[in-house]
C-alpha cells in the first residue's frame, strides 16, 4: 500500500479520499476550511495536515481535487506548497477541471522539483466520486501516469491516458461541450411535452430506448420533472468550465457556437439565483420563460 496525500475534500475530494483509505492506504488529507478534514479523520480514520506541503511530506502520490487555476496554484507552489514537501521522484495528480495552460504551468514547475505531475480531471458527478465509478482522463508522461494508475482506479469505471500534459484537460473540455448541449436538449424536449400536453415520464420511457437515449436522460429526467435541482453539478462550476471551454476555443479556433449560446443560458439560471442548482435546471429556466 501507498502512502499518499489528498488536497481537496469537497463533494469529489471527501468520497475519493474516503475510497483510498478504505483500500489500505495511508491517507494524510488536507482543505482549506480545516473542519471538512477533522471531519473527513473522524469518519475515515487517516491522518490531516495544516498545509499542503506537510500533507505531501513523504507522500508518494499527492492527489488534488480543489476549485480553479488559483486554487490549485495555492496548493502547489509557494513555501506551502505540495510541490515544497514531495520527496524526488514523487507524483502529484490533479484531479480538480483547470486550463490546459495551468497545468502545462504546473507539469513545467512539477519537473524543476524533480517530481511528476499527471493532469487526471474526473467525470461522473458526485454519485461516480461516492460510488466509485469516475470517468479519469489523464494527460502528461506515460511513465507517471502508469505509475498512478493503480491508486487511481481505486474510484474510477475508466481511467486513460490521451496524451502528453494537458490532454486530460482538454478532454474535459470535450465532455464538458457535449454535456452542455445534451443537457440543452434534453430540457427543450421536457418542456415541449409538457406543452404538448404530453406525459414527460411515458414520453422517456419510449425515446430513452432509443436514439435519443442518454446518461443523462436516464439519470436526471425525473429529478428535472419533480423540480428538483439540490443535487449534482452546480451551474456556477459549469459556467467556470464552459468559460474554459470557450477561451481555449479561441485559442485553438475551434467553433463552439452551441456551447456558446448553452453558456449564456445558465448566466439566466444564475441570474434566477440558482447558481447552486445543478446542470439540469436548464429545464426550469425553460419552464419560468412559460
Amino acid at each position: 500500500m501507498a502512502k499518499l496525500a489528498f488536497l481537496g475534500l469537497g463533494v469529489m475530494g471527501g468520497p475519493m479520499a474516503g475510497h483510498l483509505q478504505k483500500a489500505g492506504h495511508d491517507v494524510t488529507v488536507y482543505n482549506r476550511t480545516a473542519s471538512k478534514a477533522e471531519d473527513w479523520v473522524a469518519a475515515h480514520g487517516g491522518a490531516m495536515a495544516k498545509t499542503p506541503r506537510e500533507a505531501a511530506e513523504s507522500a508518494d502520490f499527492v492527489m488534488a481535487c480543489v476549485g480553479n487555476d488559483d486554487d490549485l496554484r495555492s496548493v502547489c507552489l509557494g513555501p506551502d506548497g505540495a510541490f515544497a514537501g514531495m520527496a524526488s521522484g514523487a507524483v502529484f495528480v490533479d484531479h480538480t477541471t483547470v486550463s490546459a495552460a495551468v497545468t502545462r504551468e504546473l507539469y513545467a514547475a512539477a519537473n524543476d522539483s524533480q517530481v511528476s505531475f499527471v493532469d487526471a480531471p474526473i467525470s461522473g458527478g458526485q454519485a461516480g466520486a461516492e460510488n466509485a465509478a469516475l470517468s479519469i482522463m489523464c494527460g502528461g508522461d506515460a511513465g507517471a501516469y502508469e505509475r498512478a494508475l493503480p491508486i487511481m482506479e481505486v474510484y474510477s469505471k475508466i481511467c486513460r491516458r490521451i496524451g502528453d500534459s494537458g490532454a486530460g484537460q482538454m478532454t474535459k473540455m470535450c465532455n464538458q461541450i457535449a454535456i452542455a448541449g445534451l443537457v440543452q436538449g434534453l430540457s427543450e424536449a421536457l418542456h415541449f411535452a409538457d406543452k404538448a400536453g404530453l406525459d414527460g415520464r411515458a414520453v422517456v420511457e419510449v425515446i430513452s430506448q432509443g436514439a435519443a437515449g442518454s446518461w443523462q436522460m436516464n439519470n436526471r429526467y425525473e429529478t428535472m420533472l419533480d423540480d428538483h435541482f439540490d443535487h449534482g453539478f452546480a451551474t456556477d462550476w459549469m459556467r467556470k468550465d464552459l468559460g474554459i471551454c470557450l477561451s481555449t476555443a479561441d485559442e485553438t479556433g475551434a467553433s463552439l457556437p452551441v456551447t456558446a449560446l448553452v453558456d449564456q443560458f445558465y448566466k439566466d439560471v444564475q441570474k434566477m439565483g440558482g447558481g447552486r442548482w445543478d446542470t439540469s435546471s436548464l429545464f426550469k429556466r425553460l419552464q419560468a420563460s412559460g
